[in-house]
């Protein structure tokens, strides 16, 4: 039984992302995904890191075996068996063994998870992240306040009816709390489908 899910998105934005991440993560360490979804990102980025290690992770169990799936088909010497891990939990698995953590990577989570769960992930950030560490965010966001596309706001409304605790958060807010927890903004690039890549250091 093939176990592997599949987001025809996943395989549209894989190589932008790709392209940012070439330019913002350390050229070496530990590199955490968290929630890796149905792990297609993480088959796909680690052969393109070699020199670092891609450490996939997510809470749910049927995308925990999805990512084992895409790795049992595409396996790479650099990428390691994905983790359970909640985000908003006050302590990370990698927290407690001898993980060293440069860069943490998030994709299209905040936006379909609780307000908590993004607390948590820049909490989590600060907690495992050395100076100089990055935090890279994707996903859509709004802009003082504001959609930054009719689609956005539609998506937005969707999730909202799904859940009314996810939505498109403001990315004004997400950097404020940010700041909170020793996260400075770089830099904020816009991405395809109107979308945006956020890069945080640690201070």
């Amino acid at each position: 039984m093939d176990e592997r899910q599949f987001s025809p998105a996943t395989d549209r934005n894989r190589q932008p992302i790709l392209e940012v991440l070439q330019r913002v993560l350390p050229p070496d360490g530990m590199i955490l995904e968290i929630a890796s979804g149905t792990g297609q990102h993480s088959v796909f980025f680690a052969p393109h890191f070699p020199a670092q290690i891609w450490l996939p992770s997510d809470l749910n169990p049927r995308n925990l075996s999805s990512i084992l799936a895409w790795q049992s088909r595409e396996p790479a010497d650099n990428l390691l068996p994905p983790i359970t891990l909640n985000a908003s939990a006050s302590t990370w698995p990698v927290e407690t063994t001898e993980f060293q953590i440069a860069a943490i990577v998030n994709i299209n989570m905040i936006h379909i998870s609780p307000w908590s769960v993004c607390l948590g992930l820049l909490a989590g950030a600060n907690r495992v992240l050395p100076s100089g560490g990055v935090l890279y965010l994707y996903g859509p966001f709004k802009q003082g306040g504001q959609h930054t596309a009719l689609s956005n706001a539609a998506f937005d409304q969707s999730l909202q009816l799904q859940n009314p605790t996810w939505g498109v958060r403001d990315l004004d807010e997400v950097i404020a709390v940010a700041q909170t927890k020793q996260l400075k903004l770089i830099e904020v690039a816009p991405m395809p489908a109107n979308n945006l890549s956020v890069i945080f250091h640690k201070i």
